[in-house]
């Protein structure tokens, strides 16, 4: 029997009443040169379809963009937002020889507590948008002093008084000054 119409056979039940059941369809064999023919039909398919043109690349996101840019890049970025936000004495070194801790450090002054916030807001801003963030940030309104840490960059932002007790500059004078924006 190869017609595609079911049939029913009646079959008794546990519970004595007739019970119908409906036989499959027999299904004609498939040969093996069908079989082939539909195998290679999808895998021709399949190559078609990778030979498409694919969508356009979507821009890198920021995290992605901040991931690839070199701690030299991160540090000019730094300097430019410190410039932007009027910060005085810029200086940009690299430690890269002689500490384990960063690469670099920027150090710059601030003229007011509220221009010391303003100028690590600016950095912050500048390189959040970047897809940099920082690893952390210290220092209050009253504190004189505020770092903010990007990891391969330590940025310092004194108020003059702090900057020249403490003399950063000095303390890391084997580093090579890389930029001075006075």
């Amino acid at each position: 029997m190869t017609d595609s119409t079911p049939e029913t056979e009646i079959m008794p039940s546990p519970d004595g009443l007739p019970r119908r059941r409906t036989k499959p369809a027999v299904r004609p064999a498939l040969d093996e040169q069908a079989l082939a023919d539909a195998l290679e039909a999808e895998i021709e398919a399949e190559a078609a379809e990778s030979l498409e043109p694919t969508e356009p690349e979507i821009e890198a996101s920021l995290r992605e963009r901040g991931n690839r840019l070199t701690a030299l890049e991160i540090a000019h970025l730094i300097v430019d937002a410190a410039e932007d936000k009027k910060a005085a004495d810029i200086i940009l070194l690299d430690v890269t020889e002689l500490t384990s801790m960063t690469d670099y450090f920027v150090i710059c002054s601030g003229g007011s507590e509220r221009q010391l916030g303003a100028v690590a807001d600016g950095i912050v801003d500048k390189l959040r948008s970047e897809g940099v963030r920082p690893i952390g940030r210290e220092g209050g309104s009253n504190s004189h002093w505020t770092l903010v840490d990007f990891g391969a960059v330590i940025v310092h932002i004194f108020a003059p008084p702090e900057r020249e007790f403490y003399q950063l500059e000095r303390h890391w004078s084997l580093g090579k000054t890389v930029l001075r924006v006075q």
